[in-house]
């Protein structure tokens, strides 16, 4: 039994079969390869792109799936998390696909061994399917097999995202250069390159992601004004005029604080790329996690 919590679950390997097979789906549709499989969605935060992406790239591979509704639960009434697990686990689902708040959540889940665990957001730390996605869709653009030596600028509220933990995670990993752009509230204490102003790197960099300010996870507003910080981190065409740069952004879209309309519209934007290659490479996990693993 194999589960994802973070990209650092998957092998090399394992890595190179996922983003081929993605590949494949993307180019011709497969058979329904997973129809006997059962999977449960276990989702404690909102979520639009994650949940949907996952429930048609398993329903398009054949599974079946149960939507546990966490406010309607028996987690309401005071059972806890893991007994809550326990009993669905008791049901012999295939995997239990999880959000939570809590970054250690999914691994305390599949420490338990029930069934497979696969995290779609815990906290700050981990969002390893997004992380896995932005690098096939940097792939696919780049019409390459590896990044290496390619530079990345991760834009924004870096310290309460965990798509930009598991990116860095993984894109260092595959070589690439990571570069962190953020004013100070927004800056974590990573051993990486760090800059307040986008503008002293901008000639430096292959890709930009960046990042929606977490204003649910912050105690208190930041800035009065997002307009302030939109002058200095906002993703414009009169800041990347005509470069050659790849731009990311893994949703929910703040319209001009974290890119702005025009950039939104521009074909080096790839962000309804990235929503459309998630489902490919979320199929590509599926079929890893629950025919080859």
């Amino acid at each position: 039994m194999q589960h994802l919590v973070d990209t650092d679950n998957f092998s090399d390997a394992q890595l190179v079969n996922i983003f081929n097979d993605a590949k494949e789906f993307k180019k011709n549709m497969p058979d329904k390869l997973l129809k006997d499989k059962l999977l449960v969605t276990l989702f404690f935060e909102s979520s639009t792109r994650t949940r949907s992406s996952f429930e048609i790239a398993g329903k398009r591979l054949g599974a079946s799936f149960v939507h546990l509704d966490p406010s309607k639960s028996s987690t309401s009434k005071g059972e806890s998390l893991e007994d809550t697990f326990a009993n669905l686990c008791a049901m012999e689902p295939d995997g239990v696909i999880i959000r939570h708040e809590y970054n250690n959540t999914p691994q305390k889940l599949a420490n338990r061994e029930l069934t497979t665990v696969i995290n779609a957001g815990a906290g700050n730390y981990a969002h390893p399917t997004q992380a896995l996605l932005d690098y096939f869709t940097m792939l696919e653009h780049f019409k390459t097999d590896s990044l290496e030596g390619k530079t990345i600028a991760i834009v924004g509220d870096i310290v309460s995202s965990r798509v930009a933990s598991s990116g860095i995670r993984l894109f260092t990993r595959m070589g690439m250069n990571v570069i962190l752009v953020a004013p100070k509230p927004f800056m974590p204490n990573k051993d990486l390159p760090k800059y307040e102003k986008l503008d002293e790197v901008i000639d430096r960099v292959d890709i930009i992601m960046s990042l929606r300010a977490q204003l649910e996870r912050h105690k208190a507003p930041i800035f009065e004004d997002y307009r302030e910080y939109a002058k200095e981190y906002c993703i414009t065409k009169e800041r990347i005029e005509d470069r050659d740069i790849l731009i990311l952004h893994p949703g929910p879209v703040m319209r001009n604080i974290d890119i702005s309309d025009e950039i939104l519209e521009d074909s080096r934007c790839k962000v309804l790329t990235q929503v459309k290659n998630g489902v490919f490479v979320r199929m590509a996990i599926l079929k890893e996690l629950l025919l080859n693993s």
